[in-house]
């Protein structure tokens, strides 16, 4: 697994390399596009540097620059550092800035967009109101003055006109969860206009939504870590990383499980970003109770029916991928009749309105079965189930492959599928049982 990050122990050398190595790994920024910076209690500055490959950033290559003009480190300060000294001047509430040229939002900065966040279900109270900056030259005074503007009407996000984007945060992690959240925003967006209509949710569903906060769990009095559920901890949390390197899952959404004993089982907390998930943030639930001082998902009660209803099911994940999610925000059904790996693993995928994950009458206990193991929620979420997480992993991704294939071949042509009798030869050779 990857290092945790820790806003509060960590040094800020040390955060922005663990970041900055998120983001260009995720290919959201290329070897010398976008800077990292981080104001400390002292006022000191800490800001990745001029002309170092993103891809190899080391924590010794973070710079410095000291709240008398002092300038630490063996580089130059990003050439985009005074518009960072300028949010922290006017924004003292901001302690972390990110900016980045992630292709999606750059996409809509260069048709002078702003992406509306009322796509998916979280991110417009993570992102908040979107501000925009115009045109001026990089690392100009001048772009420093526009961008502290749009960040003094209480902005915390600015799309860059014909540039890319600049997010802050109370710490890195909250600047990163935004970040990506907006990132995921605008792709999903663009996917979903290349195979239909982008629905958007009003902001009545998204407050009704917030205030549809499931009955916690009571706390058992006492708990135990055997050897076998400690193994299923470290799983999860695996699971959950290869997500979020994969663009599977992003810091602001995502629910893993795992069955433990009978209908016991294991489950992510609310409120921890999804990539520093660690081992003691997972959640036992025994007996319809939870572990002792943990939150878990506000999923738990739907996956404790889920395994109730399915015997056979062992393993569910629910997230944010962005082709699937481009099914999710059009209601269009996605046929993965597309290779015969799709349809063997998946078969029919059922699209469900936004919400229905929440409703004690919903049907997706019953939906979820051996032969039909996912499921597609309207602007919220993709639910995927298997026997081993291993298994339900794969086929996670097997599904966001087949949504890409199908998104990506929208501009060529109509998709035309294994036809029935194809289907029907396929059921004799791999579904035998």
């Amino acid at each position: 697994m990857n290092e945790r990050l820790d806003t509060q122990l960590m040094h800020p050398r040390n955060q922005i390399a663990i970041i900055i190595s998120r983001i260009y790994q995720r290919g959201l920024t290329t070897t010398s596009g976008g800077n990292i910076s981080m104001i400390d209690d002292n006022g000191d500055i800490w800001v990745t540097p001029s002309a170092v490959d993103k891809g190899s950033l080391q924590p010794s290559d973070i710079m410095c620059i000291k709240r008398d003009g002092t300038i630490i480190g063996h580089h130059k300060p990003s050439s985009e550092y005074p518009f960072h000294k300028a949010i922290y001047e006017n924004r003292p509430d901001i302690k972390a800035i990110i900016h980045a040229h992630p292709p999606a939002l750059v996409s809509f900065s260069i048709v002078r967009q702003i992406p509306d966040t009322n796509v998916i279900v979280q991110a417009k109270n993570i992102c908040g109101p979107i501000g925009y900056a115009a045109y001026e030259l990089p690392g100009s005074f001048a772009l420093g003055v526009k961008i502290a503007e749009e960040f003094k009407k209480g902005f915390k996000a600015v799309i860059m006109e014909n540039h890319g984007t600049v997010l802050g945060g109370s710490d890195l992690v909250d600047a990163f969860q935004r970040f990506e959240t907006l990132e995921f925003c605008a792709r999903t967006i663009l996917y979903g206009k290349s195979i239909g209509e982008v629905k958007y949710l009003t902001d009545e569903q998204i407050s009704d939504f917030d205030k549809q906060v499931p009955k916690l769990m009571p706390e058992m009095e006492s708990v135990s870590y055997p050897s076998d559920e400690r193994e299923k901890r470290l799983e999860i949390c695996n699971i959950v990383q290869r997500a979020c390197e994969h663009g599977l899952m992003i810091s602001s959404y995502g629910t893993v499980s795992s069955r433990w004993r009978g209908n016991d089982f294991l489950i992510t907390p609310t409120n921890i970003p999804r990539w520093d998930l660690s081992i003691t943030d997972i959640v036992q639930i025994k007996g319809g109770k939870r572990e002792p001082e943990k939150i878990p998902s506000r999923a738990a009660w739907l996956h404790q029916e889920i395994y109730k209803n399915n015997p056979g099911i062992n393993s569910i994940i629910l997230t944010q991928s962005p082709y699937l999610m481009a099914f999710g925000i059009t209601n269009k059904i996605i046929d993965v009749r597309t290779i015969p790996e799709s349809w063997i693993f998946l078969q029919d995928v059922a699209t469900l309105p936004f919400g229905a994950q929440y409703q004690k009458t919903t049907n997706i206990p019953q939906l979820l079965t051996l032969q039909n193991p996912a499921l597609i929620v309207g602007n919220d979420s993709v639910i995927v189930t298997g026997d081993k997480l291993l298994q339900t992993f794969d086929r996670l991704e097997v599904a966001e492959f087949s949504a890409k294939s199908i998104v990506l071949s929208a501009p060529i042509g109509a998709m035309i599928p294994i036809n029935d009798a194809q289907v029907e030869e396929l059921r004799k050779a791999f579904l035998k049982n």
